[in-house]
């Protein structure tokens, strides 16, 4: 692929379509928004149980037994500190735990993925990621113990991580979910025919191609190698943007704890990660409108607020729960931002042969990122929550 700055690189040329057989121009816009609202509702069924447990971790943790055999937790429960001598209200564990639980088997699956999932059909990779994500839900809902519900954030976890990889493999094959989503210019030469492929394979009603000229599957261990170090530049920012926002999410969060406010520390909890993922799927919806190349900048803006609102933890200087409601949102701007940004410009600067293998090899970086936040998390936590 090309470097971070470098033109596209495109093989379209060679699929060209004779022009006496192109679909209408209408048809084909038609299919390629099509492919895009396909993918769109791909993507957000795919993080459904990934951010539904994320966004629970609270509640997972204080879980209790009421009588009756039924699952309670507390809606609105009188914020009791579970270590008298500290100044935060902690849980005995840090949420910490479930965000390891959700990423770490999906690192593995990230990890392994680039060495042989493209072997693997597309459709039983899609069923299976479905399987268990339902899974996951049940385990969770009718559990009796914290160490039933991780399992159920482990079943999540492989969903999600199988999910992804799978997904953002699969865009390969439709270029046009890219290039639909910005205007064609000069900077983006031989758009138009990669366009004129795609539709003439819709992403619905149609089964996936499981290989076509272009295919990553016979790619040496050489080329391999020479593209990853070509998305280095790609890569490392996304780590530092998720290992600073998951450091935020599930380090932080927790103890930015408001005394003097109607919400209860888990109702605070939840709005939390909900203005997050708000940002996040607000941001990641915008790529039309706009076009980040430099992301390292979205690196350098996440880790500020890391920095931010680790002071705030620390010398409780925020004199109200607004200001942290706006930074986080703010913060999942930046995460989602990054990361759409991040697989579009690969998107655009690898080849056909090579988009494949690197579309599947970047999404390692979230997923590394967020594993390095949530094993730092954890010691923070304990260290934090002994403060007198």
């Amino acid at each position: 692929m090309g470097g971070c700055a470098g033109r596209r690189l495109s093989d379209s040329e060679g699929e060209e379509a004779n022009p006496a057989v192109r679909p209408p121009p209408q048809d084909r816009q038609g299919t390629h928004w099509k492919n895009a609202v396909g993918f769109w509702f791909l993507g957000l069924c795919n993080n459904f149980s990934y951010v539904v447990m994320l966004s629970a971790a609270h509640d997972i943790l204080s879980h209790q037994r009421a009588p009756g055999n039924q699952s309670h937790v507390d809606p609105d429960p009188t914020p009791t500190s579970h270590n008298s001598s500290s100044r935060f209200d902690c849980n005995s564990v840090s949420t910490a735990a479930v965000l390891l639980a959700d990423i770490l088997p999906t690192l593995v699956i990230k990890l392994l993925a680039p060495l042989g999932l493209h072997l693997l059909p597309y459709s039983p990779r899609v069923l299976t990621s479905g399987v268990c994500a339902a899974g996951s839900f049940i385990l969770v809902a009718f559990s009796h113990s914290v160490g039933i519900s991780l399992c159920g954030v482990v079943l999540a976890s492989i969903s999600s991580g199988l999910g992804e990889v799978t997904f953002l493999s699969l865009t390969a094959f439709y270029p046009s979910y890219f290039l639909l989503l910005t205007s064609p210019g000069p900077q983006d030469p031989g758009g138009e025919g990669e366009a004129d492929t795609a539709a003439r394979q819709p992403l619905i009603n149609s089964e996936a191609p499981e290989w076509k000229p272009g295919s990553s599957s016979h790619l040496s261990l050489q080329e391999r190698w020479t593209v990853f170090k070509g998305l280095l530049c790609y890569i490392v920012p996304l780590v530092l943007v998720y290992f600073a926002e998951y450091f935020i999410n599930q380090g932080l969060f927790e103890l930015l704890f408001f005394r003097n406010t109607f919400l209860s520390h888990a109702q605070q909890y939840r709005w939390y990660q909900m203005l997050y993922q708000a940002g996040v799927f607000a941001s990641r919806s915008s790529l039309r409108c706009c076009h980040i190349r430099h992301t390292w900048a979205l690196a350098l803006l996440q880790c500020l607020n890391l920095a931010f609102l680790l002071v705030d933890v620390w010398l409780s200087f925020l004199p109200s729960i607004y200001l942290v409601f706006l930074i986080i949102l703010y913060e999942g701007f930046l995460g989602g931002a990054a990361y759409v940004n991040t697989f579009h410009n690969i998107a655009l600067e690898t080849s056909s042969e090579h988009r494949e293998f690197a579309m599947a090899t970047t999404c390692i970086s979230d997923t590394l990122g967020i594993s390095l936040s949530g094993l730092l998390a954890l010691p923070l936590h304990d260290f934090l929550c002994q403060l007198s």
